[in-house]
């Protein structure tokens, strides 16, 4: 019946009733994809493979000549042994089949592989699992016959070869030889030759049913030559058994690659990173997350930019998954708390503004900041004040008071719309975050805030990072030069920053370098991002759960990873400072009441000069801090012994609801939640003030509260 039906069709064959177009060879080859994808260096050198396709197994094309003698051997005698004789479809094979199918006999299939081939390119054509129609048949039939006129018998084994599905996800040969017997093509012997040909007709059959069958190809190889059946039944058990092989040559950018690499792109395709650096900056990582093991920190993530074209030259999104259960997060892009590092675009807006310059003295003393929710109560990272300061003091020493107070001056508005110019897209607008919104309280990715740093490298200019897809974009003028020069000026002064990091701490560079540490709430998150003439690199130190790490601060967890990276980057080219724009004057100016701090030569703004900074200093008198009526919301996830509430103003003695709680000008209380009367006595047991205020909170226990303050760390 089906023989009548294929000779009744013979003239829609080589008529035009199928007249479907069939792609040629280059097309059919060209539109080949790879299920893993190679990213190269800007260099070509390989840097990661990634999978792309979950579904499939495909390698790179194979070219006919990379195939084994042995495997075509035993491809040809197991599916088509005229195949160097027919035109697309074997008439006589086709006649057997079709006897046998009327006597119910078994035979050979009557599929060449140029039918199957047509099969494989034609999805209309594809073998469903209830088999094909007729009209499938018969179209399989004319488009092989069609092949055979346009395509060489070459072409159409290298096609087949690469196309032809194998066992599970694997789809060609390459594939299946790589994955059962981790071989090249080329390099399969007679056995395995002979087990990959007989998948063919059933991909997914059990190793003793395909061993039986690569053993009759064999015998009819090897001239009748017993072969070793059960051996080739270990063999195939042995290799359908085999997990994917790792990965082959470093895999240093996995984040990276997800990014960049495209699904309709070349097999290899090329990157802006640097390996070296890339290596570098994964082992730098590494090493300093070992080295601080036991304190509860497996995360970090590394960026570093080119200054002049925003081309990305390292990304680490994740330590690895050896140190780290959330490898697969990338922490160049998650949000955190960047904390301090957001205190030179509070400053470079302020001196912008000509509301300070570098010199003018800010009051670093409790501050009391009355908010919606109560009172806002910034403190220094190690809960020490030093009185009056000038702004490049503060500023180098990251104190947390001043710097509020001069967001204070600006509105949490006009600052969060500053920090959006820069690039860090805060996700709510400035009320939102209110006062603390010049700590870092808002959420940032590493990536934008490390472009934020470039702008500053830049002088002020806005360009996005060179992400691979995304269109050049031409620089846009986001602060001015002059301030920008003045906060980058502070942000390289070792001197700066000797009162909290000392001269000689990991920030120090060996030529000109800008930079600044953060450390987020109870110590989530810490970050150390600045730049050299030419190249800005960041770093974020953490958990990507969001778990507080101990006792690890910027300084101590980020910092060391930078200035790894910088010294590798300027390795006989040593950075050298900027010029200062316009709109700038130099001139020495005196301090009179801020505590060391020498006459220097500061940078000012023209006309903001001040050549003497005089402070008139008051003695308080009653009670400076807490004011009356003030309302105090104690925080669940901060320790108890950073909550403890300053009692400050005249000396004297004092008294909490009626007890004497002790003597002189400043105490510092364990809160208790509830509403509380303190009074201030002098020396003579007259009462000077009474003040009343409340702690709203959970309850803290007495131990808690009662413990000893923590060793004193610096940021």
């Amino acid at each position: 019946m089906k023989l009548r039906l294929l000779l009744a069709a013979l003239p829609l064959l080589l008529g035009a009733g199928l007249a479907q177009a069939v792609p040629s060879f280059d097309q059919v080859r060209s539109s080949h994809r790879v299920s893993d994808l190679q990213l190269l260096d800007r260099r070509g050198e390989p840097l990661q493979l990634l999978r792309l396709d979950k579904q499939q197994r495909r390698l790179p094309w194979t070219p006919l000549a990379e195939f084994s003698p042995a495997l075509l051997h035993a491809l040809l005698l197991s599916e088509d042994r005229n195949f160097y004789e027919h035109s697309g479809v074997d008439w006589g094979a086709v006649a057997a089949s079709a006897w046998g199918n009327l006597w119910n006999q078994r035979t050979r299939g009557a599929s060449t592989l140029t039918m199957q081939l047509a099969g494989l390119i034609d999805a209309e054509l594809a073998r469903p699992r209830q088999g094909r129609s007729s009209t499938q048949k018969l179209g399989q039939a004319w488009t092989a016959r069609k092949l055979e006129s346009t395509w060489s018998k070459a072409q159409i084994l290298e096609a087949y070869l690469n196309r032809v599905p194998l066992r599970g996800e694997l789809v060609g040969v390459p594939a299946a030889a790589r994955l059962l017997f981790d071989k090249s093509p080329a390099a399969l012997d007679a056995r395995e030759s002979a087990l990959l040909a007989a998948l063919l007709r059933a991909p997914n059959a059990r190793p003793g049913l395909v061993s039986q069958r690569a053993c009759e190809l064999l015998s009819q190889q090897q001239a009748g030559r017993k072969p070793d059946c059960p051996g080739l039944e270990l063999q195939a058990a042995a290799a359908f058994a085999r997990r994917p092989a790792p990965l082959p040559g470093e895999q240093l950018a996995p984040h990276y690659a997800r990014l960049a690499l495209r699904a309709d792109g070349p097999n290899q395709q090329r990157s802006t990173l640097d390996a070296r650096l890339q290596r570098l900056a994964l082992q730098a990582l590494r090493q300093q997350l070992i080295e601080l093991q036991g304190r509860n920190v497996e995360d970090g993530a590394v960026l570093v930019l080119d200054n002049a074209t925003g081309e990305v030259l390292a990304w680490v999104g994740s330590s690895g998954a050896e140190l780290s259960n959330a490898a697969e997060v990338d922490g160049v892009l998650a949000r955190r708390q960047p904390g301090s590092t957001l205190k030179p675009f509070v400053y470079q807006l302020a001196l912008e503004k000509k509301l300070i310059t570098a010199a003018s003295l800010l009051d670093d003393s409790p501050a009391q900041i009355s908010t919606a929710a109560g009172l806002y109560l910034p403190q220094n990272y190690d809960r020490h004040y030093r009185g009056w300061v000038s702004a490049r003091a503060a500023l180098g020493n990251s104190l947390n008071v001043p710097a509020v107070r001069v967001g204070a001056m600006l509105g949490p508005d006009k600052l969060a719309a500053r920090l959006n110019d820069f690039g860090l897209g805060l996700a709510q607008g400035g009320s939102y975050y209110g006062a603390s919104l010049a700590l870092g309280s808002a959420e940032v990715n590493l990536l934008s805030l490390t472009n934020a740093y470039r702008v500053l490298a830049n002088g002020g200019l806005f360009t996005p990072a060179r992400l691979p897809g995304t269109p050049l974009a031409g620089p846009r003028r986001v602060a001015d030069a002059a301030s920008t020069f003045v906060v980058t000026d502070i942000l390289a002064d070792n001197n700066a920053r000797a009162l909290t990091f000392g001269l000689d701490s990991v920030l120090a560079t060996s030529s000109w370098s800008a930079v600044k540490t953060g450390t987020s709430k109870d110590m989530r998150d810490n970050w150390c991002i600045g730049f050299t003439d030419r190249y800005t690199v960041g770093v974020w130190v953490g958990n990507a759960g969001g778990e507080a790490m101990h006792e690890v601060s910027g300084v101590s967890g980020a910092a060391p990873v930078w200035q790894q990276l910088v010294r590798y980057l300027h390795q006989g080219r040593p950075s050298k400072a900027p010029k200062a724009p316009a709109g700038l004057s130099q001139q020495v100016a005196r301090f009179d009441g801020a505590r060391n701090e020498p006459p220097r030569p500061e940078w000012f703004l023209r006309g903001t000069e001040l050549a003497r900074v005089n402070l008139v200093a008051s003695t308080p008198r009653g009670i400076s801090s807490p004011r009356d009526g003030a309302i105090y919301a104690l925080d669940p996830d901060m320790p108890p012994a950073t909550q403890r509430i300053v009692f400050e103003g005249e000396a004297g003695q004092w008294q909490l609801d009626g007890k004497l709680l002790g003597l002189g000008s400043l105490l510092r209380w364990a809160p208790m939640p509830g509403r509380h009367s303190l009074t201030l006595l002098d020396a003579k047991g007259q009462v000077l003030q009474t003040v009343g205020f409340e702690v709203r909170g959970a309850m803290l226990v007495a131990r808690a509260a009662a413990s000893k303050e923590g060793k004193e760390k610096v940021r």
